[in-house]
């Protein structure tokens, strides 16, 4: 009862604390509101002088972003990899957890593709995204080979000086797993706890870069207003939108029950215990309801959760796949099945690294297009609704959570010892 008491206690100052959260984010999503509204009105007033102005702050912006984003990825990465499995002996239940974790963003991911084909959004006009750009620079000319082999790297630093994202994950991986695999030391604790204040110090870079976002937000929409009919606008924009808010509903509301009741689990049942982890979406919140509405073992609940926390992004999975291939498809590369394909398991590798990191989905998508010399100014017209997404996308991971956690509960149950 103790225990119990505990996490209802962290849960009562959680609730506390969400009348101020909200409050916040109004505020936030009133400031990006206003920048859209701002950046517009100045767009249309079709100054030069002005529009070379915008246009420089829009450039400072992309630079800023591609600056916190390799990091961002490398260190969320590590950092992750290295404390997965730390302190715990529950390898059986890590392993179920892993597994049911990985099948659901993949999932999430393919749907998210599945839906981008059938969809088909319109591009912007070409002359807004790809000014001075040569679409056919983009692996031109590259075999399947070498393209692996540019992937592969053979020097530490490079990747991160190129912006090489995919070279990058592969290094940061490797280290992530490699302390993982360490034995516990002064030494492993001491190297752990560097990237960790790492990881901190670059969190404060970027909630300072997240403050000045309203003007950001001015220089985008007026650099793209100057250029776009505002129809032409609306009508690719909308299908972008619909298809990544309809990739997270049929997740949340078909993919995920489908799987609960194959789990043979009542996916209404679950949903009903752990309403206010979806209301709240903060973790002693979730491991109350499922503990004290679900009735889920603790041992199972206060392993499970802080991992799928950790690493179970199915909605980031989803928006980095989907504003990847719109982003390329507006480039005039050839968006088709097989790299849909390969996308997938890039942004599932990417969402796993996306872990506690501010807007993050936002600096991955940055970032892995940077990486591509894929033009990003399209991520300007995303950031005043990109508040909405996220709440959403949070939404379908402490679902996505929920369900993880009662699976491998259900499966472990018979492996458990009993507790004295």
């Amino acid at each position: 009862m103790s225990n119990n008491r505990r996490v209802s206690e962290a849960a009562d100052q959680a609730l506390s604390d969400l009348a101020d959260n909200r409050s916040k984010r109004i505020r936030t999503a009133a400031f990006y509101l206003g920048g859209l509204i701002l950046g517009a009105l100045l767009g249309l007033l079709g100054i030069p002088a002005l529009n070379e102005l915008m246009g420089f702050i829009a450039t400072v912006f992309t630079r800023l972003f591609s600056l916190v984003a390799v990091p961002v990825i490398a260190l969320s990465l590590i950092t992750t990899l290295a404390r997965l499995n730390h302190g715990s002996n529950g390898g059986s239940i890590f392993l179920h957890t892993l597994f049911y974790t990985l099948l659901t963003t993949v999932l999430a991911a393919a749907l998210a593709g599945v839906l981008f084909l059938v969809i088909a959004p319109e591009n912007i006009p070409v002359g807004t995204t790809v000014q001075g750009f040569d679409a056919s620079s983009i692996g031109g000319g590259e075999t399947y080979y070498s393209h692996i082999l540019n992937v592969i790297p053979n020097n530490i630093i490079q990747p991160f000086v190129a912006g090489n994202v995919l070279s990058v994950l592969i290094i940061a991986a490797a280290l992530g797993l490699g302390l993982a695999a360490m034995p516990h030391s002064d030494g492993r604790t001491a190297v752990v706890k560097l990237f960790l204040g790492l990881q901190d110090l670059l969190f404060v870079l970027i909630h300072w870069l997240i403050l000045a976002l309203p003007l950001g937000i001015i220089a985008f929409t007026s650099q793209l207003v100057t250029q776009l009919e505002a129809g032409v606008i609306l009508g690719g924009i909308a299908q972008y939108f619909g298809v990544v808010l309809s990739a997270n509903f049929v997740q949340m509301l078909v993919i995920l029950p489908i799987i609960l009741i194959l789990r043979g689990l009542n996916p209404l049942k679950i949903a009903r215990g752990m309403a206010p982890a979806l209301m709240v979406a903060l973790l002693p919140v979730t491991m109350a309801s499922a503990e004290d509405n679900l009735h889920v073992d603790h041992r199972i609940s206060r392993f499970v959760l802080p991992i799928c926390t950790t690493i179970n992004m199915n909605g980031c999975a989803a928006f980095i796949l989907v504003t990847s291939l719109y982003l390329m498809q507006n480039t005039g590369l050839d968006v088709g099945i097989s790299t849909v394909i390969t996308w997938i398991f890039i942004a599932t590798i990417a969402a796993v690294g996306n872990a506690g990191v501010p807007m993050g989905c936002f600096f991955l998508t940055i970032s892995l297009m940077s990486s591509m010399h894929v033009p990003v100014e399209f991520m300007g017209v995303i950031l005043p609704v990109y508040a909405v997404i996220d709440m959403i996308e949070t939404c379908l991971n402490v679902w996505s959570d929920s369900c993880v956690c009662n699976i491998v509960n259900k499966e472990m149950q018979s492996k458990l010892p009993k507790e004295a």
